[in-house]
């Protein structure tokens, strides 16, 4: 993985000297609240519901065991023993003191983390595939790329302030595991005629109030002109998106206003200035490969594959089923921890599973760990004769939950429980799910589905590309959940159909047992949930849920 430079650790030792006298001063009362806000926000500090809220990058999900440790040391010295990961691949502290920030980015620093661009009108944590580097399918790994992003974009003097926050994701392989399509800017590495690398580059895609779908504005951009191209997107929306309107102000409103073709006529010919003005800005092969190295891939053994989970317990042959993936490498498998055991909300993870979890990666991973989009985390270098291993370490931790890519593995944002901005619980809905899907049987029969839950409109747990989507909603005082069915963040992304009226707080679970009772009398020989949907449409769902006359 990248390590800091001399001008790294030098600007990150900066920003945590500055922010401490900045939070000095505010808790002194010479900065007023307006004052000091846009300040925090810049080190991804919120205020939140009952405490502070510190968001910590973790660029393209990538984690060393060090930098795992020092989450869990954090967790246990500054916050209530546990972090957050969320679905921008970050990690989250709910509980911290505002007097202790200053100390938390010093220890962050010291194992070249921080908090810079998690949080205000900027680039934020670029996202990646969390397979990157080891899935079969990969065209190419796009870790580097990602790296490359972050320099660029970190502190660029020209988009600090740009009309809203604007988040890129880059996806290696043809199936999309970055939900690229839901963002501000999504790039698809994909090679032309001539085996050249490139990039498909997609705009103004995003959720919240508006969900939109991104449009392709460049089928193959050569991987030289990545730096420039963005350059141009940016400039384009620096100059034209608005900024009298909070609702208004993201990218896939300036898209959805000027058409794609428009959009993409725009951004050519700023990029046509750029290419001439700003040779700087071109990425040479000796650059690339400079970045590559970064991310040479660890000494791997002569193995072959072997049917590990052959003669094993069937609590065993579950998880390797649903908790395992193929690796490009013969005797080699990734392995998913799962965050979302039950009764533990969705992405939460103690300090002691932390550093036992950085114990483990050390042994059988090569001392790093992955955080997903999905909540999770990853150990991508399993040797498949440690599976064994490390599945029963993983289950003694209650981080062994045979669920991946099942109704339980939701994504679940903190909702009212800790956010400011929710109108409805989230953590409870979930827990409510749990209790009544708990067979897996029942679950492995349904297969894959995925659910996605937010607590408002905001949409951070990507409600409208689940599955099942559910969204909180606020009705005189009381919490209700709005239900849309057919949504999907992967290849050919779709947005969820609202399937009729907000359903009452305690009928969750029972309405989504309903949607799933049409989907077993409906559906198809190996037809999936989603496959079901599409072909049926939502009607039949609904009258389920509300009845004919609904």
């Amino acid at each position: 993985m990248y390590r800091y430079d001399e001008i790294d650790a030098t600007l990150v030792a900066e920003r945590v000297a500055q922010f401490r006298d900045q939070t000095r001063r505010f808790l002194a009362g010479r900065l007023s609240e307006d004052e000091f806000r846009p300040l925090r926000l810049r080190n991804g500090l919120y205020i939140q519901k009952h405490a502070p809220m510190l968001r910590i990058a973790v660029p393209y999900g990538l984690l060393s065991t060090r930098q795992l440790r020092m989450l869990a040391h954090v967790a246990r010295k500054y916050d209530r023993g546990y972090g957050h990961f969320t679905t921008r691949q970050n990690m989250q502290f709910n509980w911290p003191r505002l007097e202790d920030v200053p100390d938390i980015l010093a220890d962050l620093a010291s194992v070249e983390m921080h908090s810079i661009q998690t949080s205000g009108n900027c680039i934020r944590n670029t996202t990646s595939d969390h397979f990157a580097g080891i899935a079969p399918d990969e065209i190419d790994d796009p870790r580097p790329y990602c790296e490359i992003i972050r320099q660029w974009s970190t502190l660029h003097p020209e988009f600090s302030y740009l009309p809203r926050k604007f988040k890129i994701a880059v996806t290696g392989a043809p199936a999309d595991r970055a939900a690229s399509e839901v963002h501000d800017i999504g790039l698809h590495l994909k090679r032309d005629a001539e085996g050249q690398i490139g990039f498909e580059v997609i705009v103004g895609g995003g959720l919240g109030r508006t969900p939109i779908i991104g449009k392709t504005i460049r089928e193959f951009l050569p991987r030289e002109h990545l730096l420039s191209y963005l350059e141009a997107i940016l400039r384009i929306y620096n100059q034209e998106g608005r900024r009298d309107n909070i609702f208004k102000a993201r990218i896939k409103i300036l898209v959805k206003a000027k058409g794609a073709d428009q959009f993409r006529q725009l951004v050519e010919a700023e990029w046509a200035l750029i290419r001439e003005s700003s040779p700087e800005l071109r990425l040479d092969d000796a650059e690339i490969d400079r970045m590559r190295a970064y991310f040479r891939p660890p000494p791997y053994e002569k193995l072959v594959d072997i049917n590990v989970s052959q003669g094993q317990s069937a609590d065993f042959q579950a998880w390797y089923r649903y908790n395992t993936r193929p690796h490009k490498v013969p005797g080699y498998r990734a392995v998913v921890v799962s965050l979302k055991p039950h009764g533990v909300a969705p992405g939460d993870i103690t300090a002691e599973q932390m550093d036992a979890v950085a114990d483990l990666a050390d042994r059988v991973s090569s001392g790093e760990v992955r955080s997903t989009h999905d909540q999770n985390l990853v150990l991508g270098e399993v040797r498949q004769i440690d599976l064994i291993e490390t599945w029963q370490t993983l289950k003694a931790l209650n981080l062994a939950t045979p669920n991946i890519g099942t109704l339980t593995d939701m994504i679940c944002c903190p909702g009212l429980d800790f956010c400011s901005l929710a109108n409805a619980g989230s953590i409870g809905i979930a827990k409510q799910i749990q209790d009544r899907f708990s067979d897996f049987d029942y679950l492995y029969d349904l297969g894959r589905i995925e659910i996605k839950m937010s607590g408002c409109m905001n949409a951070c747990g990507h409600h409208h590309v689940g599955h099942i989507g559910i969204l909180g909603v606020d009705k005189h005082g009381e919490e209700w959940y709005q239900i849309t069915l057919g949504g999907s963040a992967s290849t050919h992304s779709a947005l969820g159909e609202v399937i009729g009226p907000s359903v009452a707080k305690d009928t969750v679970a029972e309405t989504i047992e309903r949607i799933l009772d049409v989907y077993v009398a409906r559906r198809e020989e190996g037809e999936e949930f989603l496959q079901t949907i599409r072909r049926i449409g939502v009607e039949p769902f609904a009258e389920k849920v509300y009845g004919k006359a609904h």
